[in-house]
C-alpha cells in the first residue's frame, strides 16, 4: 500500500508541475512582478514630484515672508553691484 500512496503522489507532482509551466510558470509571475513594480515607480515618482512642488512653494512663500522687508532695504544695494560690475 505504500508503494501505490508513493506512485500517485509523484504522478500528482508531476500533474502539477504540468500544469504549473503550462499556465505560465515563473516567466509570468515574473512579467507581473515587473508590471506592478513599474506601476509602483511611476506613483512614488508622480507622489514625489507633487510633494517637492508643493515644498518648494511653501518654502518660496517662507522666504518672501522672512525677506520681504530686507529686499526692499537692499534692493538698491544690489542693483548698484550690478552695475559696477558691467
Amino acid at each position: 500500500m505504500e508503494t501505490v500512496a508513493l506512485i500517485i503522489s509523484i504522478v500528482a507532482l508531476i500533474i502539477a508541475i504540468v500544469a504549473y509551466s503550462r499556465t505560465g510558470g515563473v516567466a509570468d509571475l515574473k512579467k507581473r512582478i515587473e508590471a506592478l513594480t513599474n506601476a509602483g515607480e511611476g506613483i512614488v515618482s508622480k507622489a514625489g514630484d507633487s510633494l517637492r512642488d508643493k515644498t518648494a512653494d511653501v518654502l518660496g512663500k517662507v522666504e518672501d515672508a522672512v525677506r520681504g522687508e530686507d529686499e526692499a532695504k537692499e534692493e538698491p544695494k544690489t542693483s548698484q553691484k550690478k552695475e559696477q560690475k558691467k
